[in-house]
């Protein structure tokens, strides 16, 4: 159903797409000041116009905004649009980070300016896509066509590292997008001989009566693809690559967004078309996503570089919204559900700070940094909350969605539910650890070079070695871009109904639909 009564859908999705367009086409590339702001237009009014989604949002359970075009028929290929509760939020979560990002990072957007904003307008119009589709052929041309702007953003904006970087994260992609492609072709296949027609329409393939053996092969092509792209243990040995080279313009981007992919494909495809090979995989996946939890909160506390801290906290936080995922029951669906808004505000938050700290110290090293409570006291302030809501404070966003995961899996196995409790505990030591070493004690007044490596990649587009300390506080525009995202983390943790409301009717289906009760083993079986 299209309850607006128009394609709103495809205005969201194809209006960065024309600004990138009018951007390469008209815009002189002297003019960089130009370019952000014709950018940061278009991504603004994309946003205001996703807000129309909670406009017309229904309570129901059902895919809403639907637009059904025939693409190729003889194959039938649809041009398929549609939002539910478990897409929705990722879909306002892109549309409001990509213009906060390029605002809060608009000193460092120097190098190339134009065809950076390009490329990010692109990738804008690529994880809509994904989010939106609800044909498999749509599906996966929008996972594949968003490498593209990733393989260019870090391959020439990153660090000294990103010819590599970049690499491994393109092969480690394509390996699993390409047995996905095999799996939606033999779907597809299943469909003709069903009776039902030669189609890549998601509803109808999520009637097929797969037998077990055909659900377990087709569950590991899709979820290889998945997990590589959340990532989960031990898939993810591209994330500390790709976001150390990334710029931190893009590496926001790519934890804040990007990891959303992966989890949205596992709730999407994976639960509703492979119930069977759910309940099989779903112990194994509970034991990686525990070893990913332990493993990245544990190479967290070890890190000397912020940005390095930062990213690998996001691989223990990703680890917990998978562990969600194979629970299933309705606590921790809605805790995934919410927490993945969550986590996608934080982190980026997170690397928007350290980026701004970047282009004052010219270095992320902690043990170069100390006592900038003095000299940045909004900064501080800002980054105190950020961190907070990253370890599940109460009354901040954070401590929702864990609390629900944490609830739903103790329901289920209290082993599990034990080890994934060290996410807040190890959390809370390493964020801590992060901020007394950044904030506290006495200014530096010297920062050397950025050191080369990895440690270099939280430098901005075009960096310019800083050898003097710089110790203003956030100037109107760093705080406008900040802001929002501090009032939604406030606003979900205190009104966590916000989200929870529009998101109950997708996951009770969800959970029907592949069979209902946890998945995981109890202690009691």
């Amino acid at each position: 159903m299209n309850q607006l009564g128009f394609p709103v859908l495809s205005v969201i999705l194809f209006l960065p797409l024309l600004g990138a367009l009018i951007l390469a086409l008209f815009f002189r590339s002297q003019r960089p000041a130009t370019a952000k702001a014709w950018a940061l237009a278009v991504m603004g009014v994309n946003f205001l116009v996703s807000l129309m989604l909670l406009v017309g949002w229904l309570p129901v359970g059902v895919m809403q905004f639907v637009e059904d075009v025939p693409w190729v028929p003889e194959l039938g290929i649809s041009y398929h649009l549609g939002v539910d509760g478990i897409s929705l939020f990722l879909v306002l979560l892109t549309t409001l980070l990509m213009p906060l990002v390029v605002l809060g990072g608009w000193r460092s957007i120097s190098k190339n300016v134009r065809g950076f904003l390009v490329f990010l307008l692109l990738l804008e119009t690529g994880v809509l896509g994904v989010f939106m589709s609800l044909d498999l052929v749509l599906f996966y041309v929008f996972w594949e066509a968003m490498l593209i702007p990733v393989y260019f953003l870090i391959g020439l904006w990153g660090g000294e590292r990103r010819r590599y970087a970049t690499m491994k994260f393109f092969i480690y992609t394509m390996a699993g997008s390409a047995l996905m492609l095999v799996g939606i072709l033999y779907l597809a296949s299943l469909s003709f001989a069903a009776g039902t027609g030669f189609t890549f329409n998601l509803m109808t393939l999520s009637h097929l009566n797969l037998d077990a053996t055909t659900q377990f092969w087709l569950f590991l092509a899709f979820g290889l693809a998945f997990a590589v792209k959340a990532p989960l243990f031990p898939f993810h040995t591209w994330l500390p690559d790709a976001y150390g080279e990334a710029p931190i313009v893009v590496t926001a981007i790519l934890a804040g967004v990007l990891s959303k992919m992966g989890i949205y494909g596992f709730l999407r495809f994976c639960l509703p078309l492979f119930p069977s090979a759910v309940s099989t995989f779903a112990p194994i996946i509970g034991v990686l996503a525990l070893i990913g939890i332990i493993y990245g909160s544990l190479v967290a506390l070890a890190q000397t570089d912020a940005k390095m801290l930062v990213a690998y906290s996001s691989l223990a936080h990703i680890s917990l919204i998978i562990l969600g995922i194979f629970v299933l029951n309705m606590q921790t669906l809605q805790g995934v559900l919410i927490q993945v808004v969550s986590h996608g505000l934080n982190i980026a938050i997170l690397f928007l700070l350290l980026g701004m700290l970047y282009e004052r110290r010219g270095t992320l090293a902690m043990a170069e940094m100390g006592g900038l409570w003095k000299l940045m006291p909004a900064f501080g302030i800002f980054l105190l909350i950020a961190m907070l809501a990253s370890v599940g404070l109460p009354g901040l966003n954070g401590f929702v969605g864990e609390f629900l995961i944490l609830v739903g899996v103790f329901r289920t196995n209290i082993t599990y539910a034990a080890f994934a409790t060290l996410t807040v505990v190890l959390g809370a030591w390493y964020m801590f650890s992060m901020y007394r070493q950044i904030m506290q004690g006495q200014p530096a007044e010297k920062a050397e070079k950025p050191q080369k490596g990895r440690a270099a990649a939280a430098r901005p587009v075009a960096e310019v070695p800083v050898t003097t300390v710089v110790t203003t506080d956030l100037s109107l525009r760093e705080a406008l871009a900040l802001v929002p995202i501090i009032l939604l983390i406030i606003a979900i943790g205190v009104f966590p109904d916000l989200v929870l409301n529009r998101t109950e009717s997708s996951a009770a289906r969800l959970l029907r639909t592949t069979q209902a009760g946890p998945v995981i083993l109890s202690d009691s079986k």
